[in-house]
């Protein structure tokens, strides 16, 4: 399977190009970003929310724009093209919002990824801000889990001083990934698109302060709260499992990627998931298991805040988003 692998210069070019938001003119309603000239029209950054006893925050990182040449790699372009529009989105543009999981449940405040921090796209990189915005002092968080070594996901693991941002934090990744990412040889074998990425990956491991616990499936973090292997976007990805009073939420991380296209079909793979078939397994197994356990999901990269349920119907799946509740 040949799949899309741009490089940082290719997203940033691509991106630089396109407006924020593209929407058909005769189809959609034009639905811009707030006027940055008016500071009173800001959207939220973070949403606070309960899982039985379990205290949850969604916190932005901000959003991504990349080509939707990388969606459905495997399949038709046209049908992704029609797909995208009968689902009032960009065909050009693929508009992706980046939402980090908070959870404090018992003595544990335990973040999922640390974002991009200043080294990727520059409509990311604002986690740390955005926590202070939501009144959480980042001193206080006591594990830091990385989902997968994704720039998005690790790299804004590094200060200024390329030491770890949150020194104090227990810091734990899936052994797979880590053994991936750090194996001899990687970065000289790899092509030259990839090399960079690779890169930011091992360095991002190797930050000072950060002493690395190694997760295996069903390995609980804290109690209520557990990581299961989700393999095939990246070898070792992981996702996040919150379980208190008898409630579930799975933090996806990019085992699904897209609200709409995920689910409608699952089979149809992303020019970043490094195993298309693995990917798709992985999906329709989140997927079944979600549905049948009626288990809360939150996407990474799904519209925030990101928080909703799967809802099978006969053969085929739809996300279904939270009702918000003030």
């Amino acid at each position: 399977m040949s799949l899309f692998h741009p490089t940082r210069r290719d997203i940033l070019r691509m991106a630089g190009a396109m407006p924020a938001l593209t929407l058909p003119a005769l189809a959609n309603a034009e639905l811009g970003a707030p006027s940055l000239s008016d500071p009173t029209l800001t959207n939220p950054s973070h949403f606070r929310f309960t899982l039985g006893s379990a205290k949850l925050t969604v916190v932005s990182d901000g959003h991504l724009a990349t080509p939707t040449t990388g969606l459905g790699v495997n399949a038709d372009p046209a049908e992704v093209q029609a797909f995208l529009t009968r689902h009032f989105l960009s065909p050009t543009t693929n508009y992706s919002h980046t939402n980090h999981l908070l959870i404090e449940l018992g003595d544990a405040k335990i973040l999922v990824d640390v974002g991009s921090g200043d080294r990727f796209l520059d409509t990311a990189g604002r986690l740390m801000s955005n926590l202070e915005t939501a009144g959480i002092d980042a001193s206080d968080i006591t594990h830091v889990v990385i989902t997968h070594a994704h720039p998005d996901h690790i790299w804004g693991v590094r200060d200024d001083f390329d030491e770890a941002i949150i020194p104090d934090a227990q810091y734990l990744i899936g052994g797979a990934e880590r053994d991936y990412w750090m194996q001899d040889g990687l970065l000289t074998s790899a092509p030259a698109e990839a090399q960079q990425f690779i890169a930011g990956a091992q360095n991002s491991i190797n930050v000072d302060g950060a002493d690395w616990q190694l997760l295996s499936n069903d390995q609980e973090i804290a109690p209520g709260v557990r990581v299961i292997d989700t393999p095939g976007h990246t070898p070792g990805h992981m996702a996040v499992v919150v379980e208190s009073d008898g409630q579930q939420l799975i933090a996806l991380g990019d085992s699904m990627n897209h609200a709409w296209m995920n689910f409608a079909h699952p089979d149809w793979v992303n020019g970043f998931d490094m195993d298309g078939d693995m990917t798709a397994a992985t999906r329709m197994r989140l997927l079944d298991m979600a549905a049948t356990d009626q288990m809360a999901v939150l996407g990474y990269h799904f519209p925030f805040p990101g928080v909703g349920h799967v809802l099978k119907d006969s053969d085929a799946y739809h996300f279904v988003p939270a009702m918000w509740q003030w």
